[in-house]
């Protein structure tokens, strides 16, 4: 495998990426057709944040951050660093110095499936994460990789460029080409809900309100008093 550093990315409108982050996880994953999901084995290590930005992605050895510190420099305000490595490993790979750097440079998060350490300072800087683990067991620095290919993160391929939106739900990935799509989509799913939650305070039931009644009708199942059910 050939190891490159991609330099020159292209990255989706920051106005379209605010947007998606505002509407957060669940209802960009709706919203995209249930897809983009990197799923539960990544775990944010604070609570409350809620963000979005264009990926940045590094692809590292286990127990190897070297393409950590090359991802840094190209990093860019408004960027997510999103890092892998190509086999499973849990190995502390970033911590509070990472964080200052990006930070420094307006990044707004790190998605990793390896492990993260210093999750203290971490909270303190006010940088979120979402990490496959935590874990003190530091890294070596000698082992090449790439930095701006197409990453597998769990459920999802996250190509760089890519808008990732993260919050206590997960980490859900939208493509690039697909971004405006995807927010009119979020756009309209956040006006239907609001209707339904207006309807659910004035009292209606959401049975009524989807058409379920017949569903269950048509499944074989039955409503029944309490005599009726002890009877049969």
């Amino acid at each position: 495998m050939s190891h490159v550093i991609v330099t020159d990315i292209a990255r989706p409108d920051a106005e379209t990426v605010d947007a998606l982050g505002a509407h957060g996880v669940a209802t960009v994953h709706e919203a995209q057709g249930r897809t983009g999901l990197v799923g539960a084995a990544l775990r944010p290590i604070q609570q409350g944040a809620r963000l979005a930005g264009s990926a940045v992605t590094a692809l590292c050895w286990p127990g190897d951050n070297l393409m950590i510190h090359a991802a840094v420099e190209q990093c860019r305000p408004g960027d997510i660093l999103v890092v892998t490595t190509v086999s499973p490993s849990s190995d502390g790979s970033f911590g509070e110095l990472f964080a200052t750097a990006l930070q420094q440079r307006g990044v707004r998060g790190l998605v990793t499936t390896a492990g993260v350490r210093d999750v203290v300072d971490l909270r303190e800087m006010r940088f979120p994460v979402w990490s496959g683990a935590v874990n003190a067991q530091g890294t070596v620095k000698a082992t090449p990789g790439s930095v701006n290919v197409p990453v597998i993160v769990g459920g999802a391929t996250i190509s760089p460029g890519d808008v990732v939106i993260a919050d206590d739900d997960g980490v859900v990935c939208v493509p690039r080409e697909r971004a405006g799509e995807v927010l009119a989509a979020s756009d309209a799913r956040v006006a239907k809900e609001a209707g339904a939650r207006e309807a659910y305070q004035r009292g209606d039931l959401s049975l009524d309100r989807n058409g379920l009644r017949p569903v269950l009708a048509e499944l074989g199942v039955e409503f029944v008093t309490q005599a009726d059910y002890d009877r049969r």
